[in-house]
């Protein structure tokens, strides 16, 4: 069992990333069908929330079927940040999550996200902040330092569990490689096993298959692992990671009809929170990974990401899905084509959302 405050996980927890535009109710709906254990909503502009803008109270929707959730927020001015966490606490989520890790130009160059990595002593006095302001458990997202000279992981998550924070995620790269390259564990790893810690440790970055969550288990001794990209449009990433570190099994991809029943409820649950027109706009970006390594997908993705009615949307998919239940086989194909190793830079573009 893993811990965080008063919060009790499985062992070996799998976590949603915050990502913003993805990580919405609809999304981690699917992920909670498919084993997440603990997921975040998207990232929360603390100046959002003091000023009462729509979008930003808006992410604060949280539902009884998603818990454990955490909220988290992101600023660079301490006392809006504090005045954050009070607003997000009394949404009633298990947890408030402080975001030191989102890379993009316009957070990162304001102070906030993985700007604040700058300033270790600021993010220090704005953690301690929250940390007292809340009775909720305070945890942290951050990257390994703001540059290869500045990788201080160890020493800020020495600093952070110093003055009260109950979990720490890293993200293994720092701020100015963005998502480029391959995240790099080792710090993460050495954070895990320095005798000073005790909090939970989870990692984060470009774990992609069972295979490797697996192996960075073994390796890193990290207490769980929070996955991103690999489950957009394909959330079943959890249920497979789990199966294998259960019993060494790799479970076969989801079937046809599995696909398209979590593409149906994802577009219905959006259509529901998020209303019509953003609601089948703000789908768009998900149908590629639904119909990812399927054959022709592009016909029927080409009609998805363009339609405008309901009706018309959901027929589609019904073409499709039926379509794919008459290929003779077509399983098996989609199983060797998914076990082809590809980097995960292939699979997703970094540009298309931003890691909260």
């Amino acid at each position: 069992m893993v811990k965080i405050g008063p919060l009790e996980l499985p062992d070996f927890p799998l976590l949603l990333a915050p990502m913003e535009d993805v990580s919405d109710p609809p999304f981690r709906a699917v992920c909670k069908d498919a084993g997440a254990d603990l997921m975040y909503t998207e990232f929360i502009s603390s100046e959002g929330l003091i000023r009462h803008a729509l979008k930003s109270k808006k992410k604060l929707d949280i539902f009884e079927y998603e818990r454990p959730i955490g909220i988290q927020i992101f600023g660079s001015d301490i006392e809006s940040m504090v005045d954050a966490a009070r607003i997000a606490a009394e949404a009633n989520p298990d947890l408030i999550d402080i975001n030191y890790g989102c890379p993009v130009k316009a957070v990162a160059c304001k102070g906030a996200g993985a700007g604040i990595l700058t300033n270790i002593d600021k993010m220090v006095a704005m953690t301690k902040a929250i940390v007292d302001a809340v009775k909720l458990p305070v945890t942290v997202k951050t990257r390994l330092g703001w540059d290869e000279r500045t990788k201080n992981i160890v020493e800020v998550a020495e600093r952070l569990q110093d003055i009260g924070i109950k979990a720490l995620t890293i993200h293994g790269r720092t701020r100015q490689q963005m998502y480029k390259g391959s995240a790099d564990w080792t710090l993460i790893g050495e954070v895990k096993n320095n005798p000073r810690m005790h909090i939970p440790i989870f990692g984060n970055g470009d774990i992609d298959s069972p295979q490797k969550a697996k192996e960075y288990k073994d390796r890193y001794g990290v207490d769980g692992i929070m996955i991103g990209r690999a489950a957009i449009g394909y959330p079943w990433i959890f249920r497979e990671i789990k199966q294998y570190l259960q019993d060494g099994t790799l479970l076969p991809p989801p079937t046809i009809e599995e696909r398209f029943l979590s593409c149906k409820k994802h577009l219905e649950m959006s259509l529901q929170w998020k209303g019509p027109k953003l609601g089948i706009l703000e789908m768009r970006r998900h149908y590629s990974n639904y119909l990812k390594h399927l054959p022709e997908s592009k016909l029927y993705r080409s009609q998805l990401v363009t339609l405008n009615e309901v009706e018309e949307i959901y027929a589609v998919l019904k073409e499709a899905e039926t379509h794919y239940l008459s290929i003779p086989g077509l399983m098996e194909k989609v199983t060797e084509s998914m076990r082809q190793p590809k980097s995960i830079q292939e699979e997703y573009n970094p540009t298309d959302f931003q890691d909260g």
